[in-house]
């Protein structure tokens, strides 16, 4: 018997509880309704999405709110995004910032339930969940991961109390406090601009915490462009986080399930994954491509590993048409 593979088995069942605790977590009730700049940086000549502008000037929201971006080029920064949000501040006029990608569609009540989270005592940066959906077979493939991997891994995280996560899906916080850490040029090197911010704003003795308004974006491209993303993502988790990076091999239970030789021990685990794959994919996240395709995640887990592999062997990265090279700390060289 492959013993050894209750591991992997483990981390399935903490995927079960990080979800059922998600799930059943309460929501704060907003007393106050601050005042909100939603920046949103666009590349260069592109503007947002028509349904991601949609959806944000239809918030259920009694505060004010403004909505910036800007299909210019931002200050030339090595992390043009961050380039781009050195550019959209000026305009700013609001002390509760929400920064968030330019496709990124929102539910009507999304503000309400991320700046109430945000005004709980200690709360320093609020992200969301995002379901991806794709224009392509690969692409779908990517979002399958998104949904049944990358996000339920999030809830561990914050399960077992790991303070500095924050995705470009949502970044919510004070302006002031983004100004104690030096604005967003303390983050302009990075190529994690959005573990940056988390990272530096909880540093200030605050915490990162999770609203449960889950947003949704497009993936794009064949599947060279999907093993590109793979890899940019992958060696961003590397130089950030390596200790993280060090232990992602056992969230893949698929390939373990496959390599074990073990039929009975690697049914279970395949099992746990493809219910861990539900969960999370469509009781959390109510993902379509989810629900057509978390049968398949022990698939995206063969995949994943091998992204994970190769990703060891160099510290470039391909982003918006620029080749990156990355130092150790996950910053952009020269």
């Amino acid at each position: 018997m492959a013993y050894w593979l209750l591991i992997p088995a483990a981390y399935q069942i903490l995927i079960l509880i990080a979800i059922l605790v998600f799930l059943r977590k309460r929501e704060p009730v907003a007393e106050h309704f601050p005042d909100v700049s939603i920046l949103k940086p666009t590349a260069s000549g592109e503007a947002p999405r028509p349904e991601a502008i949609q959806s944000h000037h239809q918030q259920d929201y009694p505060g004010h709110l403004e909505l910036i971006w800007n299909e210019q080029a931002g200050v030339l920064t090595p992390n043009r995004k961050v380039g781009k949000l050195m550019q959209l501040s000026p305009g700013a006029s609001y002390p509760v910032w929400v920064v968030n990608d330019a496709d990124i569609v929102v539910p009507p009540d999304y503000l309400r339930r991320v700046t109430a989270l945000l005004d709980q005592p200690g709360v320093g940066i609020v992200t969301c969940l995002y379901r991806a959906k794709g224009d392509s077979i690969a692409s779908d493939f990517e979002a399958l991961g998104v949904a049944t991997d990358f996000m339920p891994s999030v809830l561990v995280a914050r399960l077992v109390g790991v303070r500095e996560f924050g995705l470009g899906a949502t970044l919510a916080f004070r302006q002031a406090d983004l100004e104690k850490i030096g604005g967003f040029a303390a983050i302009a090197d990075y190529i994690a601009d959005d573990y940056q911010l988390a990272k530096k704003i909880t540093e200030l003795g605050y915490r990162a915490e999770v609203a449960s308004a889950v947003v949704e974006t497009t993936l794009h491209g064949n599947w060279s462009a999907v093993w590109k993303h793979q890899q940019r993502w992958a060696r961003t988790i590397r130089c950030s986080r390596t200790a993280s990076y060090l232990g992602l091999p056992i969230t893949h239970a698929g390939f373990w399930a496959l390599v074990s030789g073990d039929s009975v021990m690697g049914g279970v685990l395949i099992a746990l994954r493809i219910l861990t794959a539900w969960m999370g994919g469509v009781g959390v996240l109510h993902s379509p491509v989810a629900h057509r395709w978390f049968w398949l995640a022990p698939l995206w887990d063969i995949f994943a590993f091998a992204v994970w592999l190769t990703a060891w062997f160099r510290n470039t990265v391909e982003w918006g048409g620029r080749k990156l090279r990355l130092d150790a700390e996950g910053r952009i060289l020269p």
